[in-house]
């Protein structure tokens, strides 16, 4: 994927999601989300948590070369098994309890993604940095898997709280470019959703009727293993 699509998505979303934070009610960072055990402080702090990432990864010697695509992330391995799932939960709660309340929370999401956002500015397209689980893959990839968690998530935060879906143009261009690279926007409009659809649909935030499942199959789309 071009990387001067990426990191201006990932911009354009996360300062959206900050937008939002920034005034939400004291008893809305409670909330239940589709996510559980999390309620929107705990999703909050699951999203703050894999972008924390990034910096250390910046910081670390850059492997030789990348072996692992944006989509190749996803692969169903250990990463989505009971136990890694156990441990994201847990590295989720324990940063929001290091938080005063939602509203501090906001701040530092707000700050981080700046911070980051600013970082990876600074480095050639050609980066390429070594994830938590070992992949050896492109920065722009990576970014890629972090529109996925602030976009998708994003979704997730929307329906907890009652609102319409805010994704932004930019970041739903590059989810759907990572979930559908060799049929596009076109696939969308042809299984008759919207892009909101698909990516609630293909991340399983929306089930599937037996009629598109028998559509999605004519079309030979896989989706990926977003966990």
């Amino acid at each position: 994927m071009p990387s001067d699509r990426v990191l201006p998505a990932l911009r354009a979303e996360a300062a959206q999601l900050a937008a939002v934070l920034r005034e939400l009610p004291a008893d809305d960072w409670s909330r239940p989300t589709p996510c559980p055990p999390w309620n929107v402080a705990g999703l909050l702090g699951h999203v703050l948590t894999i972008l924390e990432w990034l910096p250390g990864m910046l910081a670390a010697p850059a492997p030789p070369r990348a072996t692992v695509s944006a989509a190749g992330y996803y692969r169903p391995d250990h990463r989505f098994a009971t136990g890694t799932n156990a441990a994201r939960i847990g590295l989720a709660e324990r940063r929001v309890a290091d938080v005063a309340d939602g509203a501090a929370l906001a701040v530092e999401f707000d700050g981080t993604w700046r911070r980051i956002v600013e970082q990876c500015g600074r480095e050639p397209a050609d980066r390429v940095v070594r994830t938590r689980h070992g992949d050896a893959m492109l920065l722009t990839d990576f970014l890629v898997t972090r529109i996925v968690e602030v976009g998708i998530h994003g979704l997730d935060l929307a329906t907890a709280l009652d609102r319409r879906p805010w994704l932004t143009p930019a970041a739903a261009g590059v989810l759907t470019d990572l979930l559908l690279p060799d049929h596009g926007i076109a696939a969308v409009a042809d299984l008759g959703w919207d892009e909101i659809t698909f990516l609630r649909k293909a991340t399983g935030r929306q089930p599937l009727t037996p009629a598109e499942t028998a559509r999605v199959e004519q079309r030979a789309i896989r989706w990926l293993t977003l966990g």
